[in-house]
């Protein structure tokens, strides 16, 4: 794990404990992260995170909404994977940003409880999960 995601988690667990996030930590936030970091803020206050849980299991994917005029919404794992261009562009083939907006989204908005829940079947959600 890269330095840059190491303080990242820090102050992501600092957020969680609160349930706020200041302007130190969102300057850290930036910092690490530049203008991703301002467009998942956009996307947050826009309400356009979603936590999809599948149930009994409990298991989750976020759903995030694109800021283009088509208003796509994208499946993602705030750490891991996010279904976007710019996911498999910046991240993944030219490494040039640790993650997407979209994850950033998900990421923070899980660590302020800012986001609406959707509960669908085990079956629904792995119909779901198949198709990334």
């Amino acid at each position: 794990m890269s330095v840059t995601l190491l303080v990242a988690d820090t102050v992501w667990s600092n957020i969680e404990s609160t349930g706020s996030v200041t302007e130190e930590q969102l300057s850290v936030l930036h910092l690490l992260f530049g203008k991703n970091l301002e467009k998942a803020t956009r996307i947050i206050d826009k309400r356009g995170v979603k936590k999809i849980s599948g149930l009994p299991s409990g298991r989750s994917i976020f759903q995030v909404v694109g800021e283009s005029q088509k208003r796509e919404e994208y499946l993602c794992f705030p750490g891991d994977y996010c279904g976007c261009y710019s996911f498999f562009y910046d991240v993944v083939s030219r490494g040039e940003q640790q993650c997407c907006k979209h994850q950033l989204a998900a990421r923070l908005a899980f660590s302020l409880g800012a986001y609406s829940e959707i509960e669908v079947s085990d079956e629904h959600l792995a119909v779901m999960l198949s198709k990334i």
